[in-house]
């Protein structure tokens, strides 16, 4: 029992060696040390130390071993050498060195998962920077690179811009030029076609400039360096077409004071309503040199006056009753109506410039009257310039009731009486000026159809083919001349549309307006529509059943074309000096206002009968 004790106690002691100077090299698998023994169930001893820890096993072995220590020492070292130089295939191991190694693999491998993470963490960090920095870069370069490309536009844009400019001014500027050397040197509006032309290449090449700048410009500055200033015009705004300055404050005037009991009767025979009004227009200054009322011509035997004049407008201006219609003569002299004087301007061709018939429809007015007589040798085709003092010498009578014939074509103090706001003192702008009705119906037209900046054109044709011809120059245009006539005007002004008043067929008309083309577009020409009810403008016409009477339409044309911009007019028309007057007494005469073609006579004209 003591040998086999010692013999297994040595047995194992070589085989824990063994076994721990394998476990140190190779790391290999354990496998329990017992296995051997395990075949014979005699064995007991085996079950006993397989139970044991291996601490326990060495201390037996050593007890054992130093019984015997003396008797099996050889054997011992024999053995051991033996042992020591047999290789097992697979060297032993205990459950302590298995549960060791094992503990030691999982803290490395932990260790090892922690570092990886930590890697792993440190590794996105660094790409998310990296992410950010690249796309910041990025839009760096690629802001840097538009704001490049945004100022090469502006720059390459501004140049062309500049250049389509430079060659409007260039155009302009030969224009001004060649006009310099066709115009006529006698033409008033000549320097001041030049001056306008001037001041709007000055200005165009302050726009280029401007135009250049605003690549180099933030907001309203400019970069220092690229700010040269500018050549100042001293504020001054050049208009072509301003208004004319009337001088109202330089007016000559008289005063119209009637003495009670005289009246004044207008015989007004000659030619269409505007010659009426001119007509009339100068009777009021007779009345007011002879100091007699008024009395206007009857609906009968003249127009009717009250629809297209405003007769009350002139009372109010003078702060007393000067004008009275001759339904008001007739009840204050209460149906005895006589006339006591009857005077002719005119002795040619036929004294007051009446036939037998004019006399006749006065007659059926019941009125009674003296023979027409004429104060002097005046012809209606050659009139003479008269003064105030010879108009006194001759018309000035003590009788209550005085009629003079038609002065029409009188000569009378020609500057005094076409002054601005004419030769009577008042606190009007104008004493004749269009009906109230007509006035609003006007201006409504103006605000529907043309705007606050039109040229009005008068174009006369119908029947002025023969009496232009008459005249030396003719007055009468090919329709292609008048259009670049216009044109010129239309240069001045930059007007958008013009209002025509006109008797020319629809042929005429619309070879006319496609010749008004300016710059590839063409300008329109308005006329008055026809009525339609969808429209409202001339409302209050038709409210008054006025609509349709032709001096009413007349008068309204006149309106319009005196509320123009500017006005070109028909020469030797009295329709167009009727406007004159109106904008000049309205004070919208314009520099630019002119008669068609004035300077120029027709390129062709036909030979007469």
């Amino acid at each position: 029992m003591d040998s086999t004790c010692r013999d297994l106690a040595k047995c194992m002691a070589k085989k824990e060696v063994h076994a721990h100077c394998h476990s140190t090299e190779s790391h290999a698998p354990p496998i329990q040390s017992t296995q051997r023994f395990t075949d014979s169930p005699t064995h007991q001893p085996t079950l006993i130390l397989h139970s044991l820890s291996p601490d326990s096993v060495a201390t037996v072995a050593n007890k054992t071993m130093q019984m015997d220590s003396s008797s099996d020492e050889e054997d011992d070292r024999h053995n051991l050498i033996e042992q020591n130089d047999r290789k097992p295939p697979t060297p032993p191991s205990t459950a302590a060195a298995f549960h060791i190694e094992d503990v030691s693999s999982r803290f490395g491998r932990f260790n090892f998962r922690l570092r990886k993470s930590y890697i792993i963490i440190i590794l996105a960090l660094l790409l998310v920077l990296l992410f950010y920095s690249i796309t910041d870069l990025r839009s760096l370069f690629s802001t840097s690179s538009l704001k490049f490309n945004s100022l090469t536009d502006r720059m390459k844009e501004s140049e062309l811009h500049a250049i389509y400019l430079l060659r409007q001014q260039q155009l302009a500027l030969l224009t001004a030029w060649n006009r310099s050397f066709q115009s006529n040197s006698s033409n008033p509006n000549q320097l001041e076609d030049l001056k306008s032309a001037l001041f709007k290449q000055i200005s165009l090449n302050r726009e280029i400039q401007q135009v250049l700048l605003n690549p180099h410009s933030t907001g309203n500055l400019v970069e220092p360096e690229f700010d040269f200033g500018n050549a100042s015009l001293s504020g001054m705004n050049y208009d072509r077409c301003r208004t004319v300055d009337q001088n109202l404050s330089q007016r000559r005037i008289i005063e119209w004071n009637p003495k009670d009991g005289k009246f004044l009767l207008a015989i007004c025979v000659s030619g269409q309503m505007s010659n009426h009004l001119i007509c009339l227009e100068k009777h009021m200054f007779f009345a007011a040199l002879l100091n007699r009322v008024l009395v206007i011509p009857s609906s009968k035997v003249d127009f009717q006056y009250d629809r297209v004049v405003d007769i009350d407008h002139i009372n109010k201006c003078l702060g007393k009753k000067v004008v009275v219609s001759f339904e008001e003569f007739s009840n204050v002299k209460k149906g005895h109506l006589h006339i006591d004087k009857f005077l002719c301007y005119f002795s040619q061709p036929q004294p007051c410039y009446l036939d037998d018939e004019r006399l006749k429809k006065l007659s059926s007015l019941g009125l009674s009257m003296s023979k027409p007589v004429a104060v002097w040798d005046e012809d209606t085709r050659t009139p003479k310039r008269k003064t105030v003092q010879d108009v006194l010498s001759k018309f000035s009578h003590d009788d209550d009731v005085m009629a003079i014939g038609d002065v029409f074509f009188a000569d009378v103090e020609r500057e005094w009486v076409m002054q601005p706001g004419g030769p009577i003192a008042h606190k009007c702008k104008t004493l004749i000026e269009p009906n109230r009705l007509i006035l609003l119906t006007a201006q409504r037209f103006v605000q529907t159809f043309l705007g606050r900046n039109f040229i009005a054109l008068h174009f006369r044709r119908h029947g002025f083919l023969k009496f232009c011809n008459a005249k030396k120059p003719s007055c009468f245009y090919p329709i292609p001349q008048a259009a670049d006539c216009i044109l010129r005007v239309v240069e001045r002004t930059d007007a958008p549309v013009i209002y025509l008043s006109t008797d020319a067929a629809e042929s005429e008309t619309g070879l006319l307006q496609s010749l008004v083309v300016l710059n590839d577009r063409s300008v329109p020409l308005v006329k008055r529509p026809a009525r339609n009810w969808a429209e409202k403008w001339d409302a209050l016409l038709y409210r008054h059943g006025i609509e349709e009477d032709s001096q009413v339409e007349a008068m309204l044309d006149k309106t319009i074309c005196a509320m123009s911009s500017v006005f070109i007019g028909a020469p030797g028309s009295t329709f167009t000096e009727d406007i004159l007057r109106l904008r000049k007494d309205w004070g919208s005469a314009s520099l630019c206002d002119e008669y068609l073609c004035q300077g120029e006579e027709p390129n062709v004209v036909a030979e007469n009968e």
